[in-house]
């Protein structure tokens, strides 16, 4: 029964504090403006939150009703544009002082609380006369760029497993007509920070001229506008048995399914990766965890993942077409790559005016890559943001750089609020339809506290490993 006066006692407490932060805020707004307002207040209820931890025991429905009230702020966009340029041109100079307020921590862990703060807790990380560009080039520097020798150990290896495993292929499937197996990817065009992205190893399938069409994704019952239909043709004149990809056929389609599995076997079971692993000096091991063709390479100076594509390239359309594994009407599908198509537009772009599109991209992967809640943000979506924010009449000198990389992240939380992220060369695909709704609200709380202190974005510890 002690318990009741306590909570009484306390509720009056806030009641009084709400008070004296509606009045601060009221007058604020005449002062500051609807923007300066918004970033004050939510400045003091931060500090209104330090208060109470420290001074009252956790109390667990007002805990859980603070954090969801904190994480539904951030889809306010008309708060957030306002908070990073509206400092020192628009207020009077009594109040264009720094206001010197404890930063939310985006990585560190809290404490208990009434614990007192470690001395390791209240230094800088870094010196306080740096601008946030030169820590940007300081993050991209030690933590972004990977060492050439690295880069060429990841391309050897990589392309010594691509040639074990087409003549294995050759060996398996002498009937199937592969051609030449070709590593790739992001490592290999100068766009992969550490080892965020997997080593990309296609394996085209050669389909005969005349018996294959390819059709939209829309044009099927899938309605889907990243995937692409095999269809099988000329069956009057050349039955089904005339080609050795007749076998994978389902519903008058060459089933992406079909072939995935006829290759996660393979892969899994038939392959002797330790005899080639021992060859090649590194260990294989197929991934079991996950329904992509991935290889765990594990060499003694570094690691890397090479992905297993099946792909097929049209000559008539331009068009690649990846089997991915997917579910539904749209299993049987092939899925749209447009990797090739967006890196050779940021280098196109940057190019033609020296620009750093590429460096903004690498820097963008670096941050996500080591940060528990946006490394669900894969090189595609990151390239998207770059292209969209890249095609825009803006200087691309390395001097913007950090004025870029705040672009970038506002123009990333702009989609997020709207859980749309329309695909560069294919607007009708939304690439945020891949995460759940959860997912995008945690991702944007954490880039909405990252833009109000971006040096935070950068930080580095423990969870970081730059394996390359």
């Amino acid at each position: 029964m002690a318990e009741f006066p306590r909570k009484q006692g306390k509720r009056h407490e806030e009641d009084v504090l709400s008070s004296a932060v509606n009045f601060l805020l009221a007058n604020a707004r005449l002062v500051l403006g609807v923007g300066g307002a918004a970033v004050l207040g939510i400045a003091t209820l931060a500090v209104k939150r330090l208060i109470d931890r420290a001074t009252s025991p956790p109390d667990e429905d007002d805990a859980k009703a603070d954090a969801t009230s904190l994480e539904d702020s951030w889809k306010d966009l008309s708060l957030l544009k306002a908070t990073p340029r509206v400092h020192s041109r628009s207020l009077p100079p009594a109040l264009s002082q720094p206001v010197l307020l404890p930063a939310p921590s985006l990585f560190a862990p809290e404490g208990p609380a009434g614990a007192d703060p470690q001395p390791s807790q209240l230094t800088s990380p870094g010196p306080l006369c740096l601008t946030f560009q030169e820590k940007l080039l300081a993050f991209e520097r030690d933590h972004v760029s990977i060492p050439v020798s690295h880069v060429a150990l990841a391309k050897q290896l990589a392309g010594d497993i691509a040639l074990e495993l087409q003549a294995y292929l050759q060996r398996k499937f002498p009937e199937l007509p592969f051609g030449a197996l070709v590593p790739g990817g992001p490592l290999y065009d100068g766009l992969q920070a550490g080892a965020a992205d997997h080593v990309r190893l296609l394996v085209p399938l050669m389909l005969e001229p005349g018996l294959w069409s390819l059709m939209p994704g829309m044009d099927t019952v899938a309605r889907d506008p990243r995937c692409w239909a095999v269809r099988r043709t000329q069956l009057e004149f050349c039955p089904r048995g005339r080609s050795p990809w007749d076998r994978f056929l389902v519903g008058g389609y060459l089933s992406s399914r079909v072939l995935l599995e006829l290759f996660r076997k393979a892969l899994a079971a038939s392959v002797n990766w330790p005899a080639i692993g021992s060859l090649l000096g590194c260990l294989i091991r197929p991934s079991v965890a996950t329904d992509e063709l991935l290889l765990e390479v594990q060499h003694e100076r570094q690691e890397l993942t090479v992905a297993v594509l099946l792909a097929i390239t049209s000559a008539d359309t331009e068009q690649r077409l990846l089997a991915w594994p997917r579910e539904g009407l749209a299993g049987n599908f092939w899925l749209q790559d447009l990797y090739a198509a967006e890196a050779a537009r940021l280098q196109a772009l940057d190019e033609r005016d020296g620009g750093t599109r590429r460096r903004l991209l690498l820097l963008l992967c670096g941050v996500c890559q080591g940060h528990p809640v946006l490394r669900r943000l894969s090189w595609c979506h990151l390239a998207q943001v770059v292209l969209r924010l890249g095609e825009e009449e803006v200087g691309w000198a390395e001097a913007a750089l950090g004025e870029r990389f705040l672009q970038a992240v506002e123009l990333l939380i702009g989609s997020l609020e709207q859980a749309s992220l329309p695909c560069h060369f294919n607007p009708g695909v939304n690439l945020l339809d891949s995460l759940r709704p959860e997912e995008i609200d945690s991702i944007g709380y954490a880039l909405y506290f990252g833009l109000q202190a971006p040096e935070g974005l950068l930080w580095v510890g423990p969870g970081r490993q730059h394996v390359f």
